[in-house]
């Protein structure tokens, strides 16, 4: 059986952006005019076919990424709908290990927010090519070069605008393509679906032509700045849109440029040409590299980087970026990036060892699924079946086996204690959280080492309060919950050493012996834990694991305060053998002994989490009760930003201080203020907080 469509028709896109910006909304219209549904969903009613979790619909927000396919133009698009609100951020960051190109989804009144922020960061971290659609220019206040500015200040992008409004706010018509010198106005009577071209000369606004050439002659200019080949052609003379597009393609595949594009989604207007951006702009499987991973020959990892190129005769190689918990079992979603996957047949699983078989092949649109029984390179498709896999691990030929780059994960920022309502119901309650971990990597389930509580963490309050929710709604789980606590880190900030020595004499058979000198210094930030090892002895070699290990084990619970620890570099420095009383027990007790006095002796530290926030008020009223409040919880103040008819105040402010604060805000500004809040880095505690954490 044969691919549906040639792999340079093929795209697979995410959708990304800050909270409200108009995601959501904007795949709703891509799958009406698509064809792929018949009715307008809308995410404020909770008819959003992509929000279909109940409690995305209840709070009107995006909470898991759900993925869809589509057609437009004789092309396959793959789409995954991501959310914006940074407690979700995990979902961004594994769609965007898989994707090939996104489009950045802008609110045209508030411009670049922190998740925008956060995601362009992601964006850039997987070198993914992306377009940005300004939307929601029919609101008042929404300028587009108020976001063009934006761009560039915020995000250091070079903006190459190929769209420009026809009206503002609510006489915003439609647009003018900036390369055919084309105005493209929508039907309203037709929700948006028809919409007439005609020539910008024709249009018989002398201002906006004026104003939309001399829009055209700046992008071109810094087209022509970015690519060489355009550069000679503009030099020759006139280009056509033709190979002015190319050129756009070019630049936006190497990263150089940001093509800008603009409408609004509710108002079903620009949604047909954002597509038509797509199939352009954005790169199929095959104009990325080939996929790069480490060779396994047999069952030994090496340290070769092998590829595979993007081919259906290719050897397999296929990622699962995510997995989801259903009624039909374990789903696992998999991006395949070269060969193919068929209907039940077996392969391997590379992080695991062991071979997996596919029971079911799925395409997805959000919760609805088709059966298929083969996909190809370049699709994203749902598996069913998958005994071992997690999110992160590698699908491949089992004769021509390699290892995928995993993904990575925020630290959660956040804890609380959880219980069954009943005893009955403790079971349940493990079984249930075991399934959600699996589901988000970003949510962890812990064990109080003093209280024998379970703890659940992850990454604010919301997050844990959708997962608590779940546990009802999923699972039939009522638990009870303790109150919030923030997840403290602990490091160190000299150089420590310290010996470590275990012995049991021996008063029938072997003794236990153990004895090591370990010295730790600060690490460079996001390292974790380095291990160097300066024993070179040939009879401590077997050891030296186990050691190791140990000092891992310290590291994850902490040397003083019970908190995991970051950014440490731990040194074996020598260890001595007992010719009759060695045991790995021994080493292993005189390692934890060993690491944990010398973090002890290296002025070891707390750390808590600082977050990144923005307040949004209407215009200058509040201003200081809000900045006296923040000052009042040990906020940065960092920068004012005004906005039409509204002021940000952004901050960086300690997250213990920050329970509570959506109802203070509302209290301080009558309910018209806001904010955001994202994870920016964990930095030394003050004495008050170091005070309460270890009780004195």
């Amino acid at each position: 059986m044969s691919r549906k469509q040639p792999l340079q028709r093929v795209r697979n896109i995410g959708i990304m952006a800050h909270i409200d910006a108009g995601k959501t909304t904007t795949t709703e219209r891509i799958l009406f005019y698509t064809g792929k549904s018949h009715k307008l969903g809308e995410v404020h009613e909770g008819t959003a076919v992509m929000d279909y979790m109940a409690q995305e619909q209840e709070r009107g927000i995006t909470i898991t990424s759900a993925a869809t396919t589509c057609e437009w133009a004789e092309h396959t698009i793959n789409i995954i709908d991501t959310p914006g609100h940074v407690d979700f951020t995990v979902e961004v960051e594994r769609s965007l290990r898989v994707l090939d190109g996104a489009i950045a989804v802008l609110d045209g009144v508030a411009g670049v927010e922190p998740q925008t922020e956060t995601v362009w960061e992601q964006a850039n971290r997987y070198n993914v090519p992306r377009i940005v659609f300004v939307n929601k220019l029919d609101r008042v206040g929404a300028e587009i070069d108020a976001n063009i500015d934006a761009l560039i200040d915020r995000l250091d992008v070079t903006p190459l605008q190929i769209q420009h409004p026809i009206g503002s706010e609510s006489d915003f018509k439609g647009i003018v393509d900036l390369v055919e010198l084309e105005c493209i106005v929508w039907n309203d009577d037709t929700l948006g679906a028809d919409y007439e071209r005609s020539a910008l000369a024709d249009y018989g606004d002398e201002e906006l032509i004026e104003e939309c050439e001399l829009r055209r002659e700046l992008m071109l200019d810094s087209l022509s700045d970015l690519d060489e080949e355009f550069a000679n052609q503009l030099i020759e003379g006139d280009p056509s849109p033709q190979e002015i597009r190319a050129a756009l393609r070019r630049v936006t595949l190497s990263l150089q440029g940001t093509l800008i594009l603009c409408g609004s989604a509710f108002k079903n207007k620009g949604v047909q040409t954002l597509l038509d951006a797509v199939i352009q702009y954005l790169p199929s499987p095959l104009d990325v590299p080939d996929v790069e991973g480490l060779e396994i020959r047999g069952k030994q990892l090496t340290d070769k980087p092998t590829t595979r190129p993007a081919s259906d005769e290719a050897p397999l190689s296929a990622l699962v970026f995510k997995i989801v918990s259903d009624t039909y079992g374990l789903l696992s979603f998999v991006r395949i990036y070269s060969g193919q996957l068929e209907a039940g047949k077996a392969f391997f699983n590379a992080n695991k060892g062991k071979r997996e078989r596919i029971n079911k092949l799925l395409r997805m649109h959000a919760n609805q699924r088709e059966e298929i029984n083969v996909a190809y390179a370049g699709d994203i498709v749902a598996v069913v079946g998958f005994k071992e896999a997690v999110t992160g691990d590698t699908l491949c030929d089992d004769k021509q086996r390699l290892l995928l780059e995993n993904i990575e994960f925020p630290v959660p920022v956040m804890r609380v204690a959880i219980e069954p309502k009943t005893t009955a119901d403790q079971d349940k309650l493990s079984n249930a959280l075991g399934r959600l971990a699996l589901e988000d990597p970003s949510f962890q389930v812990l064990t109080d080492p003093e209280t024998g509580q379970t703890l659940i963490a992850g990454m604010g309050e919301l997050h844990l309060e959708v997962l608590v929710r779940r546990l009802a709604d999923d699972y039939n789980v009522v638990a009870n919950v303790g109150k919030m606590r923030v997840a403290y880190r602990e490091t160190v900030s000299a150089e420590g050493r310290a010996e470590g020595l275990f012995e049991r004499p021996a008063t029938t058979g072997k003794g236990q012996y153990g004895q090591c000198v370990i010295s730790v210094a600060p690490g460079e930030h996001g390292s974790g834990l380095t291990f160097s090892n300066q024993e070179t002895a040939e009879v401590m070699a077997q050891y030296i694991e186990v050691m190791k290990q140990s000092i891992e084990s310290v590291y994850q619970s902490g040397c003083f305060a019970g908190y995991p620890m970051v950014d440490i570099q731990a040194t074996l420095v020598s260890a001595q053998h007992h010719e009759s009383d060695s045991s790995e027990a021994g080493y292993q007790i005189a390692a934890v002994q060993a690491f944990r006095d010398a973090c002890n002796a290296a002025s070891p530290i707390l750390l808590e989490p600082f977050m990144r926030l923005e307040v949004t008020l209407p215009e200058d009223e509040d201003m200081g009760s809000v900045i006296g409040d923040l000052n009042a919880r040990r906020g940065e103040i960092s920068g004012f930003t005004p906005r039409p008819k509204s002021q940000v105040v952004s901050a960086l402010v300690p997250l213990e201080e920050m329970m509570g604060y959506a109802t203070r805000l509302r209290t301080i500004t009558h309910g018209r203020g806001r904010y955001t809040m994202s994870f920016e880095r964990y930095a030394p505690a003050g004495p008050e907080v170091v005070k309460n954490v270890l009780g004195y």
